[in-house]
């Protein structure tokens, strides 16, 4: 199979839990896309949208070149990718799952608990119920 492996990644010890794990159980080499996808920003009276914008942007490529740094050392071809998501975050992974043609989603999971997931959303929910491509979810504790 030569079809790349997305890799959900936010810097978060799920999701390097995620990585480890997937490390194991995936034939390598491999190739890997590690992505950030991040919502838009809460903030509400924003002083300088532009420049906020590119230091957020500057952050989400730092922390999935970090990620993508994790892959390579555990034998992947990886490459880092930022994606902002304008609708929903399990969307755009989605998207970009199908532009890539990924065999395979794996994603951490934050341990947030049923209120807080119920509040904030859940990535790896979302992704188990509505991916339309196999996902590999790994609980934080693992890897």
């Amino acid at each position: 199979m030569n079809k790349p492996v997305l890799f959900c990644y936010d810097g978060s010890d799920g999701s390097r839990s995620a990585l480890r794990a997937a490390a194991e159980l995936v034939t390598h080499p491999a190739e890997a896309v590690v992505s950030l996808v991040r919502a838009g920003s809460f903030l509400t009276d924003v002083p300088n949208e532009g420049e906020i914008d590119e230091q957020e942007a500057a952050s989400a490529k730092r922390i999935a070149e970090e990620g993508a740094a994790g892959a390579r050392g555990r034998g992947y071809d990886a490459s880092a990718r930022i994606a902002r998501a304008d609708v929903s975050v399990v969307g755009t992974i989605g998207e970009i799952a199908e532009e890539i043609d990924a065999r395979l989603i794996v994603c951490g999971q934050r341990g947030r608990g049923a209120i807080r997931s119920a509040l904030l959303g859940s990535v790896s929910h979302g992704l188990s119920s509505h991916a339309q491509r196999p996902v590999l979810i790994v609980p934080n504790d693992a890897g």
